[in-house]
């Protein structure tokens, strides 16, 4: 069974959970909004599925629920402290700064640092988009892939984000992650009791597995084999080791109430292509239309702004909509 929600009410009953746990209204709006908008845009692994775990760890103290995130500039850079709270008002105070900074220098750079779960990489890279700048976003996440030739998990799935802006169209937007699949679909596929793909991850022993249980226990394969952990130590080492903060193998579960703060980071490069040479969306769009020109070839992000425009109501499973009815409850 399945309960179905206008967006503002799926935003309001997402901030009133949030609330009733102790986050300030500044920051359950953006909290509330990601979620929503991530279920719009039929990724429900990062939509309101999310909401339970977040609150748990709250409850826990895992979370920082009063927490207020901390930003400082050094000039293109800024640092944003999340103080173990949740990531994305940390990420929009970011962005925020990032878009002046981009404007008056040609380039900002934000580190995000003892942040949680970045949501939908792609996010606030098609926000900046949207305002006519080029913009990149990495985030670490606890271990679930190892390095390639091993078997025990060192760095995390860590997507990657792309947005750049277009002329009177949605921007394009390239979001992945650096395993095969993101692992929160190999955590829906556990709720719901289902088998995954074989391909999606291996079991403790590093065999092939399509059993969510043993996948969840054992690692993800990563996208591209070699290339793609590769880029995962990457991420590793632009986030954590630029702000300090938990590498993969050191952070908590994000699925569990358990152990400290994940602690983990984020990084994101925004450009403004206004200050360098030529007319940047002209020349994107002799690109694209390139890419179109050959058949069966969509733009990256075309289908997640279909089904966003198509979503007047975002509709989840009926056991999900109580347990956040009662949650908002307190």
């Amino acid at each position: 069974m399945t309960r179905s929600f206008h967006t503002a009410e799926a935003e309001r009953l997402a901030k009133a959970a949030l609330t009733a746990h102790g986050v300030g209204a500044a920051e359950a709006r953006p909290t509330a909004q990601a979620l929503v908008q991530a279920d719009r845009d039929g990724l429900a692994s990062h939509g309101l599925a999310r909401l339970p775990y977040y609150l748990a760890q709250i409850r826990s103290g895992k979370v920082a629920a009063d927490a207020r995130p901390k930003l400082e500039r050094d000039g293109a850079v800024i640092r944003v402290d999340a103080r173990h709270g949740l990531s994305f008002p940390a990420v929009a105070q970011g962005c925020d700064a990032a878009a002046g900074v981009a404007r008056a220098q040609g380039v900002a750079v934000v580190s995000v640092t003892r942040s949680h779960h970045f949501g939908v990489a792609g996010q606030p890279v098609e926000r900046l988009a949207r305002d006519g700048l080029i913009a990149m976003a990495l985030s670490n996440s606890p271990a679930a892939m190892a390095p390639w030739g091993g078997n025990a998990p060192l760095y995390g799935t860590n997507p990657i984000a792309f947005a750049a802006p277009r002329a009177g169209a949605d921007p394009l937007l390239i979001d992945l992650s650096l395993s095969h699949v993101a692992r929160g679909k190999v955590m829906i596929a556990q709720k719901k009791g289902e088998p995954i793909p074989e391909g999606w991850a291996l079991d403790a022993a590093g065999a092939p597995t399509t059993d969510p249980d043993a996948a969840m226990a054992g690692t993800m394969v990563p996208a591209g084999e070699a290339k793609g952990a590769a880029l995962a130590l990457m991420v590793e080492l632009l986030t954590a080791g630029l702000a300090g903060a938990n590498f993969a193998f050191e952070a908590s579960s994000m699925f569990d109430d358990k152990g400290p703060p994940p602690s983990l980071a984020h990084f994101l490069l925004v450009l403004d292509p206004a200050r360098f040479a030529g007319d940047f969306a002209a020349r994107a769009e002799t690109m694209f239309a390139a890419m179109a020109a050959q058949e069966g070839v969509r733009l990256p992000g075309a289908r997640r702004f279909e089904a966003r425009a198509a979503a007047e109501t975002i509709t989840i499973p009926q056991a999900l909509a109580e347990d956040l009815e009662t949650l908002a409850r307190g």
